[in-house]
């Protein structure tokens, strides 16, 4: 027997209710977890970067003062990092992109890996993690957007979609 004045509408209320609730606890750990990850990472005036590009150029990140650039943390032999090789492949053909290359061996090495994959972002080893450390790297990816002033205006430890790096980057050149 039912009673006539029951409504069973509510039900999907709050099914959907409960569904947003447990979306955004997910949202806010999956937050805190990013929050944690980025706790070390260098920030405001980002640190110097300086080095031999694979093909022997010298490189300085202050040459670069006056655009917004994108310093990625990389290795050869991290899954995630394989993941976004594309992405940044692709922002380095519409913005300045420099990237590290953490352990990943010899520049020989590193650049058989880039041409077996058909990569050409420009990168700097660094085989012994000192310019990680410097940039308060402790796992790959890890990724730095700068302003035209060289301040660090975002920083990401773990894989960042490319969609949101462009948006950062975007934001780096109006600050």
């Amino acid at each position: 027997m039912t009673d006539a004045n029951s409504d069973p509408a509510p039900r999907p209320k709050r099914r959907r209710r409960g569904l947003l609730t447990d979306l955004l606890i997910v949202l806010l750990i999956f937050i805190g977890v990013q929050w944690y990850k980025s706790r070390p990472l260098a920030s405001g005036d980002a640190p110097p970067l300086r080095g031999q590009l694979i093909g022997a150029e010298p490189f300085d990140l202050a040459q670069w003062r006056g655009q917004p650039v994108l310093v990625h943390f990389w290795a050869t032999w991290c899954p995630v990092c394989k993941l976004e090789e594309a992405t940044i492949d692709a922002l380095s053909r519409d913005y300045a992109v420099i990237t590290v290359a953490l352990q990943s061996g010899s520049a020989a090495q590193v650049d058989a890996y880039l041409r077996e994959q058909g990569r050409r972002f420009p990168v700097i080893t660094d085989p012994y993690g000192e310019i990680a450390t410097a940039w308060g790297v402790r796992g790959v990816p890890a990724s730095f957007v700068l302003d035209g002033n060289g301040r660090i205006r975002f920083a990401a430890a773990g894989y960042d979609p490319g969609i949101a790096l462009r948006g950062k980057l975007w934001a780096a050149a109006r600050l």
